[in-house]
């Protein structure tokens, strides 16, 4: 039995990496770079935060099929096979593989088993209580159906784990803050009550993929179980941070799930082109510090990302959050380097603060304001609560 931390020592965390993912390429003109990896464990190990009391650096080993089986069709998983081997194959489009947004290449199945299988040993090493917290930085791909490829995701490892876990009957909840809403973990969960899917996420009235209204409940014993906040562009730290905490703490406080599966997409970044929302990275680490604060064992997952500059930052933020270690705001000289050889040059983990645009900050502020007003009409009631909270006057930040 292993040995439980003394009241000295910090519990202990996992963080979850393979130097395999370098092998794999989704190709030079896609947005997802799989190097956006490596880079994040560099800035993380030059702060130090990949050492320490209780910090456990861990290998990603595949998943093997009947682990993935428990999401995924089979015939699914064999287009997959064919398609990573580099078989030809019309009928691969049927399930959403040869596409722009999902390209077929060498490994392509290696790779996904590979990720989500530092998901499901995260999971885990969570679950039986060997560590408190663990993060695979590689994992979150929210978009993949059952049987279907979408969004630049093709095995949705987070759905896989939740499976896992439900068969072993645990009670979960899944927080996502990526700027897409995360629809394949929601759908694939929309019927039950043993999940409770939360998605802060820019409105699918400007983006992919479509979905993730107020709305959107759940259906049958599930009714009610499915919470989406969509946030309209231009939304910035204050009000995504106003919303978070308006619906995210009081409904995993009545929900009391067993365990917290969290995506952690950093494509809300300012700076992203591939969404229209205004967060910071010091916006990012206190979204990362509210779900630290609801202190449920915790399975972190990364996710979107396609500004390279931001994606190492946020996630070494997020870690040093998780271990709860402060670092200096000045990147260390090792962190620096390593992002001036994919030619990005910075200074500072943090942001320079930039003057927002009033007219579309107070749409913004509407727009949320409305989506968590809907929410607590639709979804709190169903676990005992009142809408409540302090609401800014239009279009003026709260203080």
């Amino acid at each position: 039995m292993r040995r439980a931390p003394t009241m000295h020592e910090p519990p202990p965390i996992a963080f979850f990496f393979s130097d395999e993912y370098a092998r794999f390429d989704y190709g030079a003109a896609h947005p997802m770079r799989i190097s956006r990896l490596a880079l994040t464990v560099e800035v993380a190990g030059a702060y130090g935060l990949l050492d320490g009391p209780g910090v456990r650096v861990l290998p990603a080993k595949p998943a093997p099929d009947e682990d993935l089986h428990r999401f995924h069709r089979p015939e699914y998983l064999a287009a997959l096979k064919r398609a990573s081997a580099g078989e030809p194959g019309w009928d691969l489009l049927r399930w959403g593989l040869g596409s722009g947004d999902n390209p077929t290449f060498p490994g392509l199945y290696e790779y996904s088993a590979l990720l989500a299988g530092a998901t499901l040993s995260a999971g885990r090493l969570v679950e039986a209580g060997e560590v408190r917290v663990a993060f695979n930085i590689a994992g979150g791909l929210h978009h993949a159906a059952p049987a279907r490829a979408s969004g630049f995701c093709y095995v949705n490892d987070a759905a896989v784990l939740i499976a896992e876990f439900l068969a072993r009957g645990r009670r979960v909840a899944y927080v996502d803050i990526d700027a897409h809403h995360g629809d394949g973990v929601q759908f694939g969960f929309y019927d039950t009550d043993r999940v409770l899917t939360i998605s802060l996420h820019e409105t699918g009235e400007t983006l992919f993929p479509g979905t993730g209204f107020p709305e959107e409940t759940g259906a049958g014993p599930g009714e009610g179980f499915s919470v989406n906040v969509p946030l309209a562009p231009g939304t910035d730290d204050e009000i995504f941070l106003w919303a978070l905490e308006a619906v995210v703490p009081p409904l995993l406080r009545a929900y009391a799930p067993d365990l917290l599966v969290t995506q952690l997409g950093i494509d809300t970044h300012r700076t992203d082109p591939l969404a229209h929302l205004k967060l910071t990275i010091q916006g990012f680490r206190r979204a990362v510090e509210i779900l630290r604060g609801c202190d449920l064992p915790w399975v972190a997952l990364g996710g979107g990302g396609y500004d390279l500059a931001n994606v190492p930052r946020a996630w070494a933020a997020a870690w040093a959050v998780m271990t709860g270690r402060e670092i200096p705001d000045l990147l260390p000289d090792a962190a620096r380097r390593a992002l001036q050889e994919q030619g990005i040059r910075l200074e500072t983990l943090s942001d320079p603060l930039a003057p927002p645009d009033p007219l579309e900050r107070a749409q913004a502020w509407r727009y949320a304001r409305a989506s968590v007003a809907a929410v607590q009409e639709l979804i709190f009631p169903r676990f005992g609560l009142a809408a409540g909270g302090a609401v800014p006057a239009r279009g003026v930040p709260m203080g």
